[in-house]
């Protein structure tokens, strides 16, 4: 394959889909493109600034001006905003809230995508909601990565639990369901697969099994477009 290979992986919150998106670009020396660490820092950048996360068009205007760069390996990336490193800071609680607030906001989504594209033009492997349907709808292996609702949150819990030993469960569950509601039946960029993604339902799998079904994928992607040429 001569162009460079664009991964697109989207699906619901707790999927799974940041830890699979840095073993495949690992495996296949690719750009990780954390999409949703640029949403976060739009939101930190909110909360740092007198704009009201209720103002549509100030805060899109925020987020078309900030200077946002991901830097590093798969494994180590650091989200850079205005030129400091901001990685701790926007995986704090009121961070994730915030972003789950400003992501719906078309103004905002329009910034980031514009950004996305540009950092993904040198091949990369893209997580987020709506990377194979909005971002990169021609990417060369679209994944919609899921699990059952009570996994997900399952996962999110104990991932949470350790910085955060007065959350519970039910909490935890509500609250996933209430941004998988949001995000599914947002006006703008809704989530929702690809006519032509590859669904892969994550619940009682391993990661390592599910890494194997997606590399089987992008292997046979890849030879097929060996075989015929790009063909678009």
């Amino acid at each position: 394959m001569s162009h460079p290979l664009i991964i697109a992986i989207d699906g619901p919150s707790g999927a799974g889909k940041s830890t699979l998106c840095r073993m495949l670009a690992r495996a296949l020396n690719l750009f990780y493109i954390d999409t949703g660490s640029m949403y976060r820092a739009v939101a930190l950048a909110v909360m740092e600034s007198s704009v009201s996360a209720n103002d549509d068009i100030a805060v899109g205007s925020l987020a078309g001006r900030i200077d946002i760069k991901l830097e590093g390996d798969p494994d180590s990336l650091k989200v850079i905003l205005e030129g400091r490193d901001v990685t701790e800071q926007v995986r704090s609680e009121e961070v994730t809230h915030m972003s789950s607030i400003i992501s719906t906001i078309p103004e905002v989504r329009r910034a980031m995508v514009e950004r996305q594209r540009e950092l993904g033009k040198r091949g990369a492997v893209l997580n987020g909601r709506d990377i194979g349907t909005v971002v990169f709808p021609d990417a060369d292996v679209k994944f919609f990565l899921t699990a059952s609702t009570e996994e997900r949150a399952q996962r999110r819990f104990s991932e949470e639990r350790a910085q955060h030993p007065e959350i519970d469960f039910t909490s935890t569950l509500a609250e996933m369901r209430k941004r998988d509601r949001r995000d599914s039946t947002r006006a703008d960029s809704p989530l929702k697969p690809a006519d032509d993604a590859i669904i892969l339902d994550s619940t009682g799998l391993s990661i390592n099994e599910v890494f194997e079904k997606m590399m089987g994928q992008v292997r046979k992607k890849r030879g097929n477009a060996v075989t015929r040429g790009r063909g678009r």
